[in-house]
């Protein structure tokens, strides 16, 4: 069972629920109709907001933590980024308005921001403020992802995803999920606005390629969607894929809705090496629920290496009876 009474595990569950409310009061107020395919500052800003606010409440609970972030304050402090700065400093001095003393300055902002600037410890937090931004712009899925590792292994993994409704079902109305998972104690569930009933998550038993279904993003900016195809062929799947963006696919290998998913190497982009805020969460949760996540060539992902696996090859996460015919089908097509 999920130890609730456990500090860290309470810690990670009520600040993930902090920051989405967080991101979700960003989104309401800021992304429009009107808002243009360049205007990216919505989302700027609640990633600036939710790591200062994260990384804030992580100094207030545990003073002597660490956080490896994706932010760093310097892009707020340039010339013409004083609009962001005012407008995350005034979403974060809201979100902790019931404990908040007196005003947060911009400087206090930016110094909570760089908190995540670790680059490399034996036990740390790590923090995607904001996975799958594009989602977040469109209203689709994303992912607020916090983790605790210790020793090169994640100890807690912690997705909010917001328009994912109990974690099986990718609907795009309703509350939202909270998905935890705790090395020892597996997968659970519950729906973000209660925190209550909560749901242990399994992987599919599926183990026939051809029914296996493949997670596959819409945004193509860090994989070869060509090489997927032919990964898909050499497989011999027949199912229909499952799109979705961020990391809320890891929450849906884990309900069994989805059952393999990949990150292969763009060609653009060949020696790219993959960030642990993007997979720390997400492939605990998949493990904690009876998956399997490694490199393309099969080694388990490495998080002693600083802020990138640059001990990895890309990811392949699966259902587990999967991962052997899949990483045969990698070989087969040279991934």
């Amino acid at each position: 069972m999920l130890d609730l009474k456990n500090p860290e595990i309470n810690f990670a569950i009520q600040t993930t629920r902090l920051a989405v409310q967080l991101v979700r009061q960003v989104q309401a107020e800021l992304v429009t109709r009107a808002l243009t395919k360049e205007d990216r500052s919505p989302v700027t800003v609640a990633d600036f907001a939710c790591q200062a606010l994260v990384a804030h409440l992580l100094a207030e609970a545990f003073p002597e933590e660490l956080l490896v972030a994706e932010e760093s304050s310097s892009a707020l402090q340039k010339p013409g980024a004083e609009k962001n700065l005012a407008l995350v400093t005034n979403f974060v001095q809201r979100a902790l308005a019931s404990e908040s003393s007196g005003p947060i300055s911009e400087r206090q902002v930016c110094a909570w921001i760089d908190r995540g600037q670790t680059d490399r410890a034996n036990r740390f937090w790590t923090l995607d403020p904001i996975d799958g931004t594009k989602g977040f712009l469109r209203g689709d899925q994303y992912a607020i992802a916090l983790a605790l590792v210790q020793n090169g292994a994640v100890q807690i993994g912690v997705l909010g995803c917001p328009n994912l409704v109990n974690a099986d079902t990718p609907d795009l109305t309703g509350p939202g999920s909270l998905v935890i998972a705790v090395r020892g104690q597996g997968t659970w569930c519950a729906a973000i606005h209660s925190l209550v009933d909560w749901k242990q998550l399994q992987v599919s038993g599926r183990s026939d390629p051809a029914e296996a279904r493949l997670m596959r993003s819409f945004e193509s900016g860090h994989t070869n969607v060509d090489q997927i195809g032919l990964f898909a062929q050499a497989m011999g799947t027949q199912a229909d894929p499952v799109l979705m963006d961020s990391q809320a696919k890891y929450a849906v290998l884990a309900a069994g809705t989805g059952d393999l998913m990949l990150r292969l190497l763009s060609a653009s982009m060949p020696d790219y090496k993959e960030k642990i805020w993007d997979h720390a969460a997400g492939s605990l949760v998949l493990q904690e629920a009876g998956g399997r996540i490694s490199d393309l060539d099969g080694k388990p992902l490495d998080f002693t290496t600083g802020r990138s696996l640059l001990h990895n090859r890309g990811v392949l996460a699966s259902n587990g009876t999967l991962h052997a015919p899949a990483l045969a089908a990698l070989k087969q097509i040279g991934a």
